[in-house]
């Protein structure tokens, strides 16, 4: 074992999750016993819920998935960056497949330092015998004494507003961190290891290049105030590559454009987050440009799929564009279509969209006025996938989600 589980009782916020995180660390807090509500299926518990949206979500995921999820059964999977956005989906998605479909469950590892993740993202899993929380820091290196069959490492500063707050903590997560996933990826000689990148890697692609595939070497700035975020991912290539020649690491590199849905936080200032929060608020939609940039938005149940395709695949050195490539829709046009889906949801007229201009003065700085990707070389490694959700359902959802859970 790396660590003990949460025990000590029931979580019932975020401020106790911290908490016992905290009394974990000084060893305050006991093992837990087995979880009393077990099934057939290796005794895990029946599966929670964060919120009717994401059980939902997760249901619909592990049935797309079931012809590449028993590919986990009985397997160890760590997952860094677990409590943040992205990650979660995964960790659910394999849990559900725990409590529907599993011949032998798999092992879960959820490692964070729950600093920017939401720690009430997974608190509901509490107790559960095939879930491990590990407070740590991927800075620090890790040792871990049993197998680990795969790691999926996405722990990272990915909010604009975070990591031009934080840039050598950026880079510290993005560099140093990915360097010691890969030692460890190394020692236990693990089936894969997804390294999580960034489309931001592209920078601001030429037209020529839109939509962008990923042979393509980007357009970056070094010395931007992005850069520690785009140049911290490019290293962090770097390395997965010089891992997987040396040493025959099977990486796998994700590349994700704009994926959205719950569990995207509303104070996250990336674009979509904003209009949301500002519906969300009664307030108008503030546009922060002049509404002409593009992006092509993906649903997260899309590229979670995609990722668990890539990361069960014997697909390896590889980089991949996880995307929708169906619609690339203009700011001012998410603007309108975020006012009518949310004035819907809320029983009211839409909101205004009114032009400002953000207090940060670096807030447009290196931001590329269209992103979209190429996802031949997806559709090609995985016929069975295709985006299925679309920006109008997407942004539903989102609402949806944000309103039950009472933000």
């Amino acid at each position: 074992m790396v660590g003990p589980e949460l025990g000590g009782g029931e979580v019932r916020d975020a401020r106790q999750f911290r908490l016992r995180c905290a009394q974990l660390a000084a060893g305050a807090v006991a093992r837990p016993r087995p979880c009393a509500h077990s099934n057939r299926r290796g005794g895990v518990m029946a599966a929670p819920q964060y919120s009717s949206i994401v059980a939902d979500d997760v249901a619909r995921l592990t049935r797309d998935l079931e012809d590449v999820l028993p590919r986990f059964d009985g397997a160890t999977v760590l997952i860094t960056g677990a409590s943040g956005f992205l990650m979660s989906y995964i960790v659910e998605t394999l849990l559900g497949w725990n409590r529907s479909g599993a011949a032998r469950p798999c092992r879960i590892i959820a490692l964070d330092n729950f600093k920017t993740g939401l720690p009430e993202r997974l608190a509901h899993y509490e107790g559960a015998s095939d879930l491990q929380f590990l407070k740590h820091d991927i800075v620090e290196p890790l040792t871990i004494a049993e197998p680990v069959h795969y790691i999926v490492h996405g722990a990272s500063i990915a909010s604009p507003m975070v990591y031009r707050q934080f840039p050598i903590e950026t880079i510290d997560a993005n560099v140093g961190g990915t360097r010691h996933m890969l030692d460890l990826a190394r020692n236990k000689q693990v089936r894969g290891v997804i390294v999580m990148s960034t489309s931001e890697i592209y920078g601001d692609p030429f037209p020529e290049f839109i939509p962008t595939p990923e042979d393509y070497r980007g357009n970056v700035s070094c010395t931007g105030p992005r850069a520690c975020y785009d140049e911290g991912k490019r290293m962090a290539e770097t390395l997965a590559m010089t891992w997987f020649r040396l040493f025959d690491t099977p990486i796998k590199m994700i590349r994700p454009f704009n994926v959205y849905g719950p569990g995207l936080r509303l104070n996250d200032q990336r674009v979509l987050p904003d209009f949301v929060s500002c519906v969300l608020a009664g307030k108008p939609i503030e546009l922060l440009s002049d509404g002409k940039p593009t992006r092509s938005f993906c649903y997260i149940t899309d590229a979670t799929a995609l990722m668990i395709r890539m990361l069960a695949s014997n697909v390896a050195g590889e980089p991949l564009n996880v995307g929708n490539d169906e619609v690339e829709i203009s700011m001012l046009d998410l603007a309108r279509t975020v006012s009518r889906i949310g004035a819907r949801a809320l029983g009211r007229a839409p909101f205004d969209v009114k032009h400002a201009v953000s207090d940060d003065k670096d807030y447009l700085v290196d931001n590329p006025q269209r992103r979209c990707p190429s996802l031949a070389k997806a559709r090609a490694l995985f016929p069975g996938w295709a985006p299925k959700v679309g920006i109008e359902e997407g942004i539903d959802r989102y609402i949806r989600h944000a309103i039950e859970r009472g933000r």
